[in-house]
């Protein structure tokens, strides 16, 4: 499985691709960053946005997308334009048929560390660790985004299958 992970932000949206499966290791298809100027108008910033995660999945060709589910900050601004820029990523996926996930940030944590507290230091270090990287991805968005992907290939394809198996179960049963 072929996963797009996306780490959401208005000025860096971090994004990785992991290729993965049950028994395998995951490996890097590639990684980077989108960045927006930020004194463009919102409009304009999300328009780029929007043409360079089509890109990405034109060239990438992912099997599925996993976002970082947006959650509440101190900091109104910079929450409200993470939900903007996640927008953009559920929007890009759905246009495309991709299935989406999202993950929150202590999923990752956990998937990727072991530890749902870790810091953005530990889940670069395992997540280059993991891909056997020779340097930790930079900036910190671009490892958060492969940390979703592959937070995503380890969790997310079984909670994929046993919901499938789920409801082929409960095929014509009443609730």
């Amino acid at each position: 499985m072929r996963v797009l992970g996306i780490d959401p932000g208005l000025t860096r949206c971090g994004l990785g691709v992991v290729d993965g499966g049950p028994g395998r290791s995951p490996v890097l298809v590639d990684v980077g960053v989108v960045r927006t100027p930020a004194g463009a108008a919102l409009g304009e910033r999300l328009v780029v946005l929007e043409h360079e995660l089509e890109a990405w999945v034109d060239r990438c060709r992912p099997d599925a997308v996993a976002v970082e589910r947006v959650f509440s900050q101190l900091n109104v601004r910079t929450v409200m334009g993470t939900a903007q820029a996640s927008g953009v990523a559920v929007l890009v996926a759905a246009r495309r048929g991709l299935p989406l996930a999202l993950h929150t940030p202590s999923e990752v944590k956990a998937a990727v560390t072991g530890n749902g507290r870790a810091g953005k230091g530990q889940v670069a270090a395992m997540v280059t660790r993991i891909l056997c990287l020779p340097a930790p991805p930079r900036p910190a968005d671009a490892a958060d985004a492969l940390g979703l992907a592959i937070c995503h290939v380890w969790r997310g394809g079984a909670q994929q299958r046993l919901a499938a198996a789920t409801a082929a179960a409960g095929g014509g049963r009443e609730s």
